[in-house]
């Protein structure tokens, strides 16, 4: 996953040639250039597992919790999806807090440790006698918990690389990250051949069935994570050259190490980028959000239908994405980060302004007063569980189309498939450039400093974006309609335009500025 960016990793890394002097001052040796490298791969399976724990088990969450829980409902069902994202959106900033003033194995090892634990929780949430679904709650807060050790992951590499390293270090990733969300659904599939019963250890009380096995295997994953952690995982920090320079999270100190640049940090670009981040964000966790419901309501989709034709759009958009984090790479260093961040936002607005109803066609409407799952009335949660009854109910003969309970559907135009999927593939090409140049910039603009603490406020700011998100279309879309919620989108990202140029001279690497001022 990381042979793509490793493509100068064959040498150490070599000082300016200087006249006068016989040969490249070596500031980095090639010992230490492979031990950092082999740290920072073994980062990116960090990464990738953490994104695995979350979706692996998605698409199952909502029969299991029915099977241990005959109480549980679909509101309860959105607490259990969210409780990941809070969990993280708690941990990250102590997380990033600790790998500042310790070595990062330490956080890194207990948060991967939680999130193994909190898997093993979930696969033996059936057996206590009452009140399995707040067990359950407890096991998926807890795994969201652990994986806000991805502010330590980003603010190792930032730190680990050099500012020639930074792009195509933070777009693996990002990559790693998409590819985890993209296979976890894959193998819960698979793990759908075990069948609801399993295997059962009688001794344990371990049930090992299509629910539980997922979890199973990603706790198994995070013990191997952890022992490699241990064993290849070694601190390193450089500075925006590629010098070794000294810091708390050293095992040893080096003679021929330099001191961190000295100066501050630009907190007006701090917070522009963590506000463009959530931004960012938050337009594609609400897309992804109202994609099943408006494609039910535009074109008189069945649940079946919606399920597989909308999981097939997110499957290529997910493709899409790591091909452009991949391409990010080599087109950042023609036009700069800045100018991607700034063409991904205008590429995600055009995508949204074409989202918006036009012409004088309008949608089928469902006139019959039926219990439509496509509506997402209070929580996310009704609309997954809306998911897993199409798949035991025949629905071919009941009413679809637009519901007369939404008023909108009687005077807004029908969104064409085209215009659908036209905007799709924009947003896909926007939000992954956007996202990996947020992080980038983030990164060189906090310098050679320690960024466990930035790095966790922005994840948690991340987090926050994926809880709002849906919360916020949900209840635009169902009242107001399509082109309220899509003209509501397209003026934030408007907004955000208009912040990241109003900041634009500001995000520039923390080295480039020192250099500045003191040339002043």
């Amino acid at each position: 996953m990381a042979s793509q960016g490793v493509g100068s990793e064959q040498e150490p890394l070599l000082g300016d040639h200087t006249s006068g002097s016989r040969e490249w001052d070596i500031i980095e040796t090639e010992e230490h250039y492979k031990s950092r490298w082999r740290s920072i791969r073994i980062l990116y399976l960090t990464m990738f597992l953490s994104s695995i724990g979350f979706s692996i088990v998605i698409m199952s969450i909502w029969p299991y919790l029915q099977k241990i829980d005959q109480t549980a409902d679909a509101s309860f069902l959105g607490w259990v999806i969210a409780s990941f994202s809070i969990g993280q959106m708690v941990a990250s900033p102590l997380f990033g807090l600790w790998s500042n003033h310790r070595p990062r194995k330490e956080p890194l090892i207990v948060s991967i440790f939680i999130s193994v634990a909190a898997n093993c929780l979930y696969s033996y949430v059936h057996v206590p006698a009452s009140h399995n679904k707040y067990y359950m709650l407890a096991a998926r807060g807890l795994v969201g918990f652990g994986a806000g050790n991805v502010a330590v992951v980003r603010s190792y590499i930032a730190g680990a690389t050099s500012l020639q390293e930074r792009t195509s270090s933070m777009a693996n990733t990002s990559t790693c990250q998409a590819l985890g969300f993209i296979l976890g659904p894959v193998f819960q599939t698979c793990f759908a051949l075990i069948g609801e019963k399993g295997v059962t250890w009688d001794v344990i009380k371990l049930q090992v069935n299509m629910y539980t096995a997922p979890v199973l295997l990603s706790a198994f994953l995070g013990v191997v994570n952890i022992i490699l952690i241990i064993t290849v995982l070694r601190e390193h920090r450089v500075e925006d050259s590629g010098r070794q320079c000294k810091n708390i999270n050293f095992e040893e100190a080096r003679t021929d190490e330099v001191q961190v640049s000295q100066g501050n940090i630009d907190h007006v670009a701090v917070v522009a980028t963590n506000v463009l981040f959530f931004v960012i964000l938050f337009i594609f966790a609400l897309f992804e959000t109202i994609l099943t419901p408006l494609t039910m309501d535009m074109y008189a989709w069945t649940q079946e239908q919606a399920v597989l034709y909308n999981g097939i759009i997110l499957a290529a958009l997910g493709v899409e994405a790591v091909v452009i984090f991949m391409g990010v790479k080599l087109l950042s260093k023609k036009v700069g980060e800045r100018a991607l961040l700034l063409g991904g936002l205008i590429v995600v607005w055009v995508g949204f302004f074409i989202l918006l109803p036009w012409g004088s066609q309008f949608p089928k409407i469902q006139w019959e007063d039926l219990h439509n799952n496509s509506i997402p009335n209070t929580t996310f949660g009704e609309i997954v569980v809306g998911f897993w009854k199409s798949a035991k109910e025949d629905h071919n003969d009941g009413p679809v189309g637009c519901p007369i309970e939404q008023a909108w559907c009687l005077y807004t135009p029908v969104i064409h498939l085209a215009q659908l999927l036209t905007a799709g593939v924009l947003i896909g090409i926007g939000y992954p450039a956007c996202n990996v140049m947020s992080y980038t910039l983030y990164s060189k603009i906090l310098g050679p400093k320690p960024q466990g603490v930035y790095m966790g406020w922005l994840t948690a700011s991340g987090s926050g974006a994926r809880i709002l998100g849906p919360v916020f279309i949900s209840h635009v879309y169902t009242y107001l309609g399509p082109r309220w919620a899509f003209s509501l989108v397209c003026g934030m990202v408007v907004l955000a335009i208009s912040l990241l140029g109003a900041v634009y001279k500001r995000l520039i690497p923390f080295s480039v500025r020192c250099e500045r001022s003191q040339g002043d």
